[in-house]
């Protein structure tokens, strides 16, 4: 087993945070699901920019998309530790995955609420 390394303080800490976030984002873009999660997003706004979409559209669906994200992060790190835990097959490690899985298909779900309200507001006026 390797020796942990010293505990980073002032801007070094910034910067060794910076770099663990970055190698999350590296890891998370080897996850289908993530890069389906920017695709759609990425359509989104298209899809805002050529319906006319206010401000606020944009930043909900941003906020959304930061916090869907953030959800996929912490499930991959769920299935992450649940596959080196237990290796062979475990219920309890089955439950914890899809448990995770289920926390983003409910942000995934919020998104699409979201993206309908708002293009809801835009074509039917009444609906406001």
């Amino acid at each position: 087993m390797s020796q942990r390394p010293d505990k980073e303080t002032g801007i070094a800490h910034i910067l060794a945070a910076t770099r663990y976030s970055l190698g999350g984002v590296r890891r998370l873009l080897r996850e289908t699901a993530f890069r389906h999660e920017i695709v759609a997003f990425v359509l989104l706004l298209g899809l805002f920019g050529l319906s006319g979409a206010p401000l606020w559209g944009y930043v909900g669906a941003t906020l959304l998309f930061l916090l869907t994200i953030s959800v996929e992060a912490l499930n991959t790190a769920v299935e992450e530790i649940t596959d080196h835990a237990s290796p062979a097959y475990s219920e309890m490690a089955k439950h914890a995955k899809d448990l995770g899985s289920f926390a983003v298909f409910c942000l995934l779900l919020t998104n699409g609420i979201w993206a309908a309200y708002v293009l809801a507001a835009l074509w039917l006026p009444l609906a406001t």
